[in-house]
């Protein structure tokens, strides 16, 4: 029974329901002239008898037959003048009323005019006018009458068809945005969904009603309007709550087992998409703990608009949504660097799909081949780079540092060199908090990278080129983050495994970092490292325990989680400054100047050339030793190269 009330669900929204009322075929537009005919003769018999009993007496120049027949041809006239036919009655809209009004009223004003006309020139009229007045309510009264009669029909028959396959929802607060989704969800029948109401801490009382539907008071007794009113799920707009209230909601729905949705607001929906689409089941991004990151779009613009702009990485989680960021600023061209084949198509197909008027094109390169880049370099005359193209995986580095010190130091220096040789205006390089006292090779390579970029900047005074680094955490939902991670581990049905019950961490979306990386990019005079407000850290067990409740399980019983052990040069929280550092302010609330001292650049330059020459031809811990040095707040924790620190090259057995 199951599957095949499934079954009809699934054909009732795929357009493949066989009943007659659901039937999607429509009247013809000739029905529609005729009914409303039939509807006009009918108007105006009612009319005629009316006025027969009383004092009032029809005009006998002509017959009361050609009389009604002279104002029905007008009538008809003035449906095709104003196509009142042309609407799907099912579907009336207020247009289609409107059109109904002007061709009664119309109508009306003609015959009115003719008989003065008539009785200008002879003295005697050819209409009553009481009669054409009264025949012109009535006919536009029956005519809408039978539209909204339809039309509820039409809904009450289908809604109580598929009702009993719809969730009862119930919306989160009262206001436009609100109200808003309201009136989309009780217009749009083939939703899945049946609004109950609205609920709302603001309203003491359930006598106030929008829609149709009731304001549900809400104080402190949530269980109790869940059980009530039947609601199987709550839609939330985001925007419309703040990150507390939003929490608060999400506990209580987690404890009595009511389902959440997250909708984004209206004016922001895609419209290639329909709504069903765009409401989503509530994800633990949506309930970070931040406020929103408001950005001075018109000094991004003046950064971004016109120019031409190599992204680097630019296939990646955070490469990808920098170019989708920067193509709303109208660049000249930007051009899409990375060395992921697949990755790369992928973004070339969605630009090509959501950005038609974007000038792209995509370019397959390793950052540590020089030649390659210098070839890119003289065929575009680049004006900013944005540097986000790394190796970012802590434990897969760990094993093989050999390739962070080609790509994330070789590569960092072939694009500083290429950009002051073809003097790139802005340089703007994504960095790690996992370069802040890195206990990993992976966060010492990119710091090593931000030493080399800041010290370069300092060496030099006339340097056209501004070198700006940008600093954060991890982001949600970036390849290799322990969100989709966690979630694959839930679809799979568990465990969930997690490193160590106490480590945390510092997280943001991926579009906020890449706004703040923007916002870095107008602010950046040349050599500093900016730092974002991460908000408060994490907790992994956590985050990892609400994610599994989201998701309907319980932790534990359902699914279970495991701890495993922190992996190689991994810690138990990062941080976003080190000892050394001190903070400014900037005018933008979420963005601080990290003063950090790098070192002179031609100690580096020379260390970091033997750091890469070594790279090419020695062992692992030859290499990690002269990162060390090069880096001296290096020191490797839950690692093979923990033995390095007491100056042997021997490897931990």
């Amino acid at each position: 029974m199951d599957k095949l009330k499934q079954k009809f669900f699934n054909n009732l929204y795929t357009g493949d329901n066989k009943l007659k009322i659901l039937d999607q075929r429509y009247l013809p537009r000739w029905a529609v002239i005729l009914l409303d005919v039939l509807f006009c003769i009918f108007s105006m018999g009612v009319a005629y008898f009316v006025l027969l009993e009383t004092p009032m007496v029809f005009p006998e120049i002509v017959s009361i037959l050609v009389q009604g027949t002279v104002i029905i041809a007008l009538n008809i006239i003035f449906f095709f003048v104003f196509k009142t036919y042309s609407g799907i009655i099912r579907h009336s809209t207020f247009m289609d009323i409107f059109k109904l009004a002007f061709s009664s009223f119309f109508t009306a004003i003609t015959v009115i005019s003719i008989s003065y006309i008539y009785f200008f020139t002879s003295g005697s009229k050819l209409f009553l006018s009481t009669f054409v007045l009264l025949y012109m309510l009535l006919s536009f009264t029956t005519m809408l009458l039978f539209r909204i009669s339809v039309k509820e029909v039409y809904q009450f028959m289908k809604n109580s068809s598929v009702g009993s396959f719809k969730k009862r929802v119930a919306i989160v607060g009262v206001d436009d945005h609100t109200i808003s989704l309201g009136k989309a969800l009780t217009t749009e029948s083939n939703l899945p969904f049946q609004l109950v109401g609205f609920l709302s801490e603001s309203f003491g009382s359930k006598r106030y009603k929008i829609l149709g539907k009731p304001v549900i008071p809400l104080k402190d007794n949530f269980a109790e309007v869940i059980s009530v009113h039947q609601i199987d799920g709550i839609l939330i707009i985001s925007e419309s709550l703040t990150s507390k209230e939003k929490n608060q909601i999400v506990d209580e729905c987690l404890a009595n087992n009511v389902e959440m949705f997250n909708v984004p607001l209206l004016e922001t929906w895609n419209k290639k998409e329909d709504i069903q689409s765009q409401i989503k089941p509530i994800q633990i991004e949506d309930l970070l703990d931040r406020d929103p990151i408001l950005i001075e779009s018109d000094s991004i613009k003046n950064d971004l608009h016109g120019k031409t702009i190599l992204v680097t990485g630019g296939a990646g989680s955070i490469g990808s949504e920098i170019v989708r960021q920067i193509a709303e600023f109208d660049p000249k061209l930007i051009v899409v660097l990375d060395q992921a084949e697949s990755a790369l198509h992928e973004l070339e197909i969605y630009l090509i799909q959501n950005y038609p008027k974007l000038n792209f094109i995509t370019e397959l390169a390793n950052i540590s081949n020089m030649y390659r880049l210098e070839m890119l370099f003289d065929k575009y005359d680049f004006e900013m780079v944005y540097h986000a193209a790394a190796y970012k995986h802590v434990p897969l580095i760990e094993r093989n540092p050999l390739e962070a010190i080609y790509v994330n130091i070789l590569g960092t220096v072939n694009l500083s060199v290429l950009s002051v040789k073809h003097n790139i205006d802005k340089f703007v390089m994504v960095s790690t908090d996992k370069a802040v006292n890195p206990t990993n090779v992976m966060g010492a390579s990119k710091r090593a990278a931000e030493m080399y970029v800041q010290s370069l900047q300092n060496s030099n005074k006339d340097l056209k080129t501004r070198f700006i680094t940008t600093r954060f955490g991890n982001v949600l939902g970036s390849n290799g983050s322990v969100i989709p991670h966690f979630r694959k581990q839930i679809t799979q049905g568990g465990p969930v495994t997690v490193t160590h019950k106490d480590i945390i961490r510092y997280f943001m979306t991926i579009p906020e970092a890449c706004q703040l990386v923007l916002q870095a990019g107008t602010m950046g005079v040349g050599g500093e490292i900016f730092v974002f407000d991460m908000g408060k850290p994490i907790r992994i067990l956590d985050m990892a325990e609400r994610m599994i409740r989201l998701s309907g399980f319980e932790p534990y019983e359902d699914i279970d989680i495991k701890i495993t052990g922190l992996r190689p040069g991994e810690k138990l929280y990062e941080e976003l400054l080190n000892d050394t550092s001190t903070v400014l302010p900037t005018h933008h609330p979420k963005i601080m100047i990290s003063k950090v001292p790098c070192g002179a650049f031609e100690e580096i330059n020379k260390k970091m050339k033997t750091l890469i020459k070594t790279a090419t031809r020695h062992k692992d811990s030859q290499v990690v030793k002269l990162l060390k040095d090069l880096v001296p707040e290096f020191i490797s924790e839950n690692s093979e190269f923990e033995v390095l620190d007491t100056t042997s090259f021997i490897k931990k057995e």
